[in-house]
């Protein structure tokens, strides 16, 4: 019937079209289970006679009970030996082509095929049953943990030092391994320990074993040999036994790494970084651990306690005296970013920690100039192109992007660098772009404020002229300070404590309207023109380069009234003019011109070594001065600065009474003027509260106890209002005095009191706002 579904329902009779419907169902079936089992291969596979399709079209319909009786493959397999019958050529071509598809297994029976379709209750069961055999092994394995316990730790302790083999050595790294990974709460990670630490004191004992003894008996096992040359290093891969215990090794290293970066306690992590600097060696034959070692020594150099930084230290620098050329580069950058990051806020104990940062990581680009140089070139570079931004934005930003710690920070670290290392002719031409650099950052806000900043930029200037011996003019932002700020002003407010200059960058409005802003400015002035011309006391020129200065400080003490301003700047003075002359008077004596460059410097160093006044001068300041440093570094303050000036009164409390009471029955008197002499007497006694009041504030003020600065400032507006009432108070008397000048005439005979009496006693009080300015002076 499958060669009648072909044909057009015109052509077909009533009884083909009524077997055609019923068998469509099967036919559809049928073909495509037989066009599925038949593969494409030629022409011959659509070769089947027509007769061999109408047998083909009807079987399905007479096997269709059949095959849900028996499986899919049996049935396929009657089909192909129907087939061999049928169209034997097609057959024939099968067992050329695809032997396969005739050859298969039958084995497959319907039974099997029925049950593959059943639900599989036993599947579920046997999911669970895997899941407990996971949780058993898991069981297992940590059954199979051994604890470690002290008994344990001093058997390996024993073994090493009589004979340590690789067996034992593996022991104990193992048990090293299990209570290492007992710091971070894991198991030893992917491949865990099969020993166990619970005990405190057993991971006291084998730390402190592993730490001190271990690798003592472990050099004596590799038979490694001390070098002639301390300067060489024989690396333990050398060993003929290297193969064998280079695991043990590797992982005993990875261990002492996470130690490391667990430990919380200085005295412990002093202990482990001394052990780790003494198998560096170690460490070098295994790069990526050496790695791991550097980043987590450059993390405890810049954040640990001090001793810590040291050891950390010490070990960054041996493996890059070691291993320059591998790893000196990237730990350039990784310290200097890490020194970056950790000088961001500066306070008298952090200042310290810096200062160590910035010395030790100059001695680290001490080590190759050629390295340093790049590094030096791009960073400093940087810091150019920041003060280039915030010179043509000039937004807040830009300018917080420059006037901050950090960026002071480095400008000062490299002015140590160049300063270190010369002479070299590599470093020597960063010179000048980084005195440029800190010229412009001066310049860049040149404020009152800002004043802190400058005294950092010009050390930095004056340390890079020291050193590098390069003519750098410092003196004219020094200089500047002294015509800009006004020192006879007097402060608008008092202060218990100076002005640590040293860690501040910008001073408020109210720092500036203290004394102490104007005793620590002529104090930090003081230090930085001695400092910077300490450095030029030798040069053949000195007296010509200090006679700006010379003029500037003589029209200085001119101008300048107060004498404790006076003083350091006349002494400094007199420094300057006695070196001039004592350059003058040597370079008289001298035979050779000023062309001849070589015989002025052999003159210059010959002074330098004899010493000059201001030199001899410094020698002895710089001492006295340290130990002050030491006192501001520290947050002590110095006695000195509190001794402020007391002032002495009178016991004006007991005769204020008197005067007051005198002062009353004088105008009590007279009888002919009410209104005065009730409103008069009132005010005095209003006034002799308010004098008392001010009197007590103004001591406490003296002293510092009172620090707010609303309240300074309207102290000193009180006593210029009090100046205006006592002369309001001296007319008043006088025209009572007019209104009744008999009576005022008797009492002052009866009294022995004249006129030129009565107005100094209305005027008395002016003596203690008088006090208030002088203390203030003093």
């Amino acid at each position: 019937m499958a060669a009648a579904g072909r044909r057009s329902l015109a052509e077909l009779s009533l009884d083909e079209f009524l077997a055609a419907g019923s068998e469509s169902e099967a036919d559809g079936g049928w073909e495509e289970e037989e066009e599925a089992a038949r593969p494409a291969k030629g022409p011959a596979q659509r070769r089947p006679s027509g007769k061999a399709q109408d047998g083909k079209a009807k079987q399905p319909v007479q096997a269709r009970p059949a095959g849900r009786k028996k499986g899919k493959a049996s049935e396929h397999k009657d089909q192909l030996s129907r087939l061999k019958d049928k169209d034997p050529e097609f057959y024939k071509f099968l067992e050329e082509n695809d032997r396969t598809l005739l050859d298969f297994d039958a084995s497959d029976s319907s039974d099997e095929e029925e049950r593959l379709h059943i639900p599989p209750d036993t599947l579920e069961e046997a999911s669970d049953e895997d899941e407990d055999e996971e949780h058993e092994t898991v069981k297992r394995k940590r059954v199979c943990f051994i604890p470690v316990s002290l008994k344990m730790v001093e058997e390996w302790k024993k073994g090493a030092e009589r004979r340590l083999t690789p067996k034992l050595f593996h022991e104990i790294t193992q048990a090293f391994k299990a209570s290492v990974a007992t710091t971070k709460g894991d198991n030893g990670g992917a491949d865990p320990s099969k020993f166990q630490v619970t005990d405190a004191a057993v991971f006291n004992a084998l730390v402190s074993f592993c730490v001190r003894d271990l690798f003592r008996c472990l050099q004596k096992l590799l038979l490694l040999k001390t070098p002639k040359n301390k300067q060489k290093m024989v690396l333990p891969s050398t060993s003929p036994l290297w193969s064998k215990l280079r695991l043990d090794i590797k992982v005993y290293l990875s261990c002492t790494i996470q130690l490391l970066s667990c430990l919380t306690e200085a005295s412990v992590g002093v202990a482990v970084l001394q052990h780790v600097s003494s198998i560096v060696p170690y460490y070098l034959s295994f790069p990526k651990q050496c790695r791991a070692l550097l980043k987590q020594a450059i993390n405890l150099w810049s954040t640990g306690e001090e001793t810590v930084r040291v050891l950390a230290f010490l070990v960054l620098n041996k493996i890059c005296r070691y291993k320059k050329e591998v790893y000196l580069s990237p730990l350039l950058k990784q310290m200097y970013i890490a020194f970056v990051k950790n000088s961001r806020f500066t306070s008298p104990n952090v200042l310290p920690m810096i200062n160590f940062m910035q010395r030790t990581l100059t001695e680290m680009y001490a080590l190759d100039t050629h390295t340093s140089y790049q590094h030096a070139f791009i960073y400093i570079r940087q810091l150019a192109i920041h003060l280039r931004s915030a010179m043509t934005i000039k937004k807040k930003e830009n300018f917080q992007s420059v006037y901050n710690w950090q960026y002071i920070h480095c400008l000062y670290f490299w002015c140590r660098v160049l300063s270190t290392i010369y002479p070299s002719e590599v470093m020597e031409p960063l010179i000048y772009p980084l005195t440029q650099v800190i010229i412009g950052c001066i310049k860049l806000v040149p404020t009152a404020r800002f004043y802190p900043l400058r005294m950092h930029c010009i050390r930095a200037l004056t340390l890079l002229s020291e050193n590098t011996r390069t003519f750098i003019p410092v003196l004219p932002f020094i200089l500047e300070v002294l015509q800009q700020v006004d020192f006879n002003k007097k402060p608008g407010r008092m202060s218990a404590k100076p002005i640590n200059f040293a860690v501040i960058l910008k001073l408020s409005n109210v720092n500036l309207q203290e004394k102490a802003f104007r005793d620590g400015l002529i104090e930090q002035l003081y230090d930085l023109m001695l400092e910077y011309l300490h450095c030029q006391a030798y040069s053949i020129g000195f007296p010509e380069l200090v006679l700006p200065t010379v003029i500037q400080l003589k029209s200085f003490l001119k101008e300048c009234k107060i004498a404790n301003y006076c003083k350091p700047m006349r002494q400094l003075l007199e420094k300057l003019q006695e070196n001039s002359a004592y350059i003058a008077s040597r370079r008289q004596k001298a035979t050779f011109g000023v062309a001849s460059r070589e015989s002025v410097e052999q003159w210059e160093k010959q002074v330098k070594e004899e010493g000059t006044p201001l030199t001899k001068y410094y020698t002895q300041w710089k001492k006295l001065r340290e130990k002050e440093i030491q006192l501001e570094i520290s947050g002590k303050e110095r006695l000195e600065d509190l001794n402020f000036p007391e002032i002495k009164r009178k016991k004006q409390n007991e005769s204020k009474e008197e005067d007051k009471k005198e002062f009353k029955d004088l105008f009590d008197l007279d009888s002919g003027s009410d209104e005065e002499n009730v409103g008069f007497p009132i005010k005095g006694k209003a006034k002799a509260k308010q004098a008392s009041d001010d009197s007590s504030e103004a001591s406490s003020e003296d002293y510092g106890e009172d620090d707010d600065e609303e309240e300074g400032k309207y102290e000193i507006e009180e006593d210029e209002e009090e100046l205006e009432d006592d002369s309001d108070s001296d007319e008043e008397g006088k025209e009572a005095a007019q209104i009744a000048p008999g009576s005022q005439k008797q009492r002052s005979c009866t009294r022995g009191m004249s006129r030129s009496d009565l107005e100094q006693l209305a005027q008395g009080e002016e003596d203690i706002v008088e006090d208030l300015a002088f203390s203030d002076d003093d």
